[in-house]
């Protein structure tokens, strides 16, 4: 009578599958721990030759805008809010930049060819 599951040849996984079960595991830890990573790690920008600057978390919330005195002309509100909307975008891409260098590590370029983990 056949065994009910499993794999032919003895009870548990085999040895290759077991080893990729362990890989597995491995990579996700140290996915998480790149993860944690990236929450400590701050991004900055700049936009108008430096006269607005923005700093994002790597957990992309806006930490902290800084002006120079000269941009803020209240004639002028429109351009200081495109510079401060390309300043906090341009910190954004380096945090996505950041982030897809990082799980380059882990996917060896295979990005979304594996499902489930992005």
């Amino acid at each position: 009578m056949a065994k009910r599951g499993g794999f032919p040849g003895g009870g548990g996984m085999p040895g290759n599958m077991a080893n990729l079960m362990k890989q597995a595991q491995k990579m996700q830890r140290q996915m998480e721990e790149q993860a944690k990573e990236m929450e400590t790690k701050e991004f900055s920008a700049t936009a108008g030759g430096g006269a607005v600057e923005a700093t994002v978390s790597g957990t992309k919330q806006l930490v902290k805008i800084s002006l120079n005195e000269e941009v803020v002309d209240p004639d002028d509100i429109e351009m200081l809010e495109d510079l401060i909307v390309a300043a906090v975008n341009e910190a954004l891409e380096k945090v996505d930049e950041a982030s897809a260098s990082a799980m380059s590590k882990f996917t060896g370029g295979m990005g979304g060819q594996l499902p489930g983990l992005f």
